[in-house]
C-alpha cells in the first residue's frame, strides 16, 4: 500500500503589517520626544531627595557654571524674540532680523548684552567657549540678569517659573548673588534643580 504524504505547510509569515506598524510607531516616538537640551557650561548638580518635577514649559532658567559664570535659558522662541528685543531697546543695542532668528533657535546664552551681537555672529560651536560666552553680568555695578528677568516676567506673566541649575562647585557668593537678584526682583518662589537621591530616612524604615 502506497505511503500517503502530507504535504508540508509553508512556515513563511508576511511580516509586511507588523514593520509598519513597528515604524509607525518609531516615527510617532521620534516626532514626540523632547530631547534633553546641553548645558551652555558642563554642571554637575548636588543630589537631594526632593521629587518635585520640574515643569517643561513657560519656565526660565538660571545655569550656574563651577567658574561662577551665569547663563540664562527661556523656553519658546518667540518670547525670546521678543525678550531680546526689549533687553535692546534698554542698552539701545538694535538686532537685525537674522540675528533674532539665530537668537529665537538659542535654548541658553550668557554674555553681557553690549557683546550679543558679536556672539550671535559665531557658530554653535564657538559660542559656549569660555571666551566667547563670558556669563550675564550679576552685581551691584552692573547687573543685567535683573533686567532679564524684569522683562521675562514682564512676556510671560505669572505663568513663569523659575529654576535654578548650580553647579556643587559653584562658589557661594556667586550662588548668593544669584538668588539675591531674584529676591530683589520678588521672585521668592524658585525651584533648585538636583539630582535625586535615596532618602535616608526610607532605609530606616525598612530596617
Amino acid at each position: 500500500m502506497p505511503k500517503v504524504k502530507i504535504a508540508r505547510k509553508s512556515t513563511h509569515i508576511d511580516m509586511t503589517a507588523m514593520c509598519d506598524v513597528a515604524f509607525l510607531l518609531l516615527t510617532f516616538f521620534i516626532l514626540t520626544a523632547k530631547f534633553s537640551e546641553t548645558d551652555p557650561t558642563p554642571v554637575t548638580i548636588p543630589g537631594s531627595i526632593s521629587e518635585i518635577k520640574i515643569p517643561d514649559v513657560n519656565i526660565l532658567t538660571i545655569v550656574l557654571g563651577k567658574d561662577g559664570r551665569v547663563f540664562l535659558g527661556i523656553d519658546n522662541a518667540e518670547k525670546r524674540v521678543e525678550l531680546l528685543k526689549k533687553m535692546g531697546e534698554r542698552y539701545k543695542v538694535t538686532f537685525t532680523g537674522e540675528e533674532l532668528k539665530k537668537f529665537s533657535a538659542m535654548n541658553s546664552f550668557g554674555v553681557p548684552i553690549q557683546k550679543m551681537k558679536p556672539y550671535l555672529a559665531l557658530d554653535m560651536g564657538a559660542r559656549n567657549k569660555t571666551e566667547n560666552a563670558l556669563g550675564i553680568p550679576c552685581d551691584s555695578t552692573d547687573n543685567q540678569l535683573a533686567d532679564w528677568l524684569f522683562y521675562a516676567r514682564d512676556i510671560k506673566g505669572k505663568e513663569l517659573k523659575i529654576a535654578v541649575k548650580g553647579d556643587k562647585d559653584t562658589p557661594y557668593p556667586m550662588v548668593k548673588k544669584v538668588i539675591s537678584t531674584l529676591q530683589d526682583k520678588n521672585e521668592n518662589k524658585f525651584n533648585l534643580i538636583t539630582g535625586l537621591e535615596a532618602n535616608p530616612l526610607d532605609d530606616k524604615k525598612k530596617k
